[in-house]
């Protein structure tokens, strides 16, 4: 394994031979320069992992060197040195792109630490670039990880699509990654440098959906004070995503079948329309078909929305991709929370990927971010998953850990599938309210349902409040 080649800079030889030394021992590769014009000369020729250098120099200063390091090398990390009497100098050199920098007189543990954390972080972020360069490579998308047969048909059907207008829906299960998708179509296209702008059609309360969406004129209504552009608007000349359109209410499908049909529309309170260059991406968790049929989701609206259909598959169906995808996570909550945590042991990445995910990534995600947070070692081991990943009724079976109904298969006499998913359904709705004390809302964000969604099951299923 090469050694971390570090350049030191200083005009005191004595300094310079100390930390030579001392990094010496520590199995790095030193490098001691006198000046800072000579050091920005080697720099041009050869590559360093870390560069430290005194703040207070002749000719040229620690803070002129730092700005010329940076226009050589934008990321190279720089420690600066400084005595007590320079520590504001080393505060603005921190500002101005140091990493870090130590007090002279120095403790010497406390230096081979801070350079120890620096070129750990160096490598993780080396280790970040280079998996997000690799999935650029292999697939061109920098935001969706898979390496799977069912991811692979997804991002060729996007570059497919990716540069028409066709109108788009994705349809798949909570936490599949619809809105990375729909951000993948748009990053891949021409309309890249303009807006992406998501709308979460269950978000937003049903008397303010169509004035976010298409704005409204001042006075339109009871405190409309002044006229507000709507999302589509925002949108003009790129992509508008509408996450959980089934979500809508049937009077405005109407309206977005009109301005589908158009590209226009006209603000609350309006009387001229406006127009607008957007690609529309639509996306669902439900069943759309089921919600055509039953006269929830307008069918003309339905056959607009579905000429090019995706569906994101769930995370159980394509399990090869879990130990990429906890890799990539680990990765992420390592630089956010400032941990170095190498990998998961042999018994934990097991139990991660033999877990079934009811809350596919995002429930991934939650698993790995816990995982980093918890452990203190260099190894996540079994001690940092969640109890329920280390309960064997949660490993391939979701009714189970929800309400012990056991999916064991079909009676020999048979059995009435819709009412047993439906016992099913009612069992986790009820578990979900014990577990939030009753708050509809905090139940609703624990089965990945809008509000909207979870009142309607509440109503259907005749359930009290708990």
């Amino acid at each position: 394994m090469a050694k971390d080649r570090i350049l030191i800079v200083d005009d005191e030889r004595d300094m310079r031979e100390l930390l030579e030394i001392m990094l010496r021992k520590e199995g790095y590769e030193p490098i001691g320069l006198p000046s800072a014009s000579v050091a920005l000369e080697r720099m041009k020729e050869e590559e360093f992992d870390l560069v430290i250098s005194d703040v207070r120099m002749p000719v040229m200063g620690g803070l002129d060197f730092l700005k010329a390091i940076r226009e050589i090398n934008p990321e190279a990390l720089v420690i600066m040195i400084t005595a007590y009497a320079s520590v504001e100098t080393a505060i603005e050199a921190m500002k101005a792109g140091a990493h870090d920098y130590f007090i002279k007189p120095f403790n010497i543990d406390e230096v081979k630490l801070t350079i120890r954390k620096a070129l750990d972080l160096k490598r993780l972020q080396r280790e970040n670039r280079l998996l997000k360069k690799e999935l650029k490579t292999r697939f061109g998308f920098s935001n969706l990880v898979g390496a799977g047969p069912r991811m692979a048909e997804i991002y060729s059907l996007i570059m497919s699509i990716a540069k028409t207008k066709t109108n788009v829906f994705i349809t798949g299960e909570s936490g599949t990654g619809k809105e990375l998708v729909a951000r993948a179509i748009h990053t891949e296209s021409d309309r890249k440098d303009k807006p992406f702008v998501a709308v979460n059609c269950g978000a937003i309360p049903e008397n303010l959906l169509e004035s976010e969406l298409f704005g409204h004129m001042k006075g339109a209504f009871t405190g409309a004070v002044v006229t507000k552009e709507g999302l589509a608007e925002q949108a003009d000349g790129g992509t508008l995503f509408l996450d959980e359109i089934t979500e809508l209410p049937l009077h405005l499908q109407v309206k977005l079948l009109r301005f589908i049909q158009e590209r226009s529309f006209r603000r609350v309170g309006g009387t001229s329309d406006i127009s607008v260059d957007i690609r529309l991406v639509a996306a669902s968790n439900r069943e759309v078909e089921a919600e055509v049929k039953a006269g929830r989701f307008r069918e003309d609206l339905f056959y607009r929305l579905n000429v090019i259909r995706i569906n994101t598959p769930a995370l159980r169906d394509r399990k090869e991709d879990i130990p990429l995808l906890a890799r990539h996570f680990l990765n992420k909550y390592n630089l956010s929370l400032g941990k170095e945590i190498k990998g998961f042991s042999e018994e934990a990445m097991r139990l991660i990927i033999d877990h079934d995910y009811s809350g596919n990534v995002r429930e991934l995600e939650n698993v790995v971010e816990r995982a980093v947070t918890l452990c203190n070692g260099l190894e996540a081991g079994t001690e940092c998953l969640p109890e329920h990943l280390l309960s064997s009724e949660t490993t391939g079976g979701r009714a189970q850990a929800a309400g012990g109904t056991a999916a064991s298969g079909v009676p020999d006499g048979g059995m009435d599938l819709e009412k047993t998913i439906e016992d099913m359904e009612r069992v986790i709705i009820m578990d979900a309210l014990k577990k939030s004390g009753g708050v509809k809302k905090k139940a609703a964000e624990l089965l990945g349902l809008s509000f909207r969604s979870m009142r309607y099951k509440l109503s259907k299923y005749g359930i009290p409040d708990i």
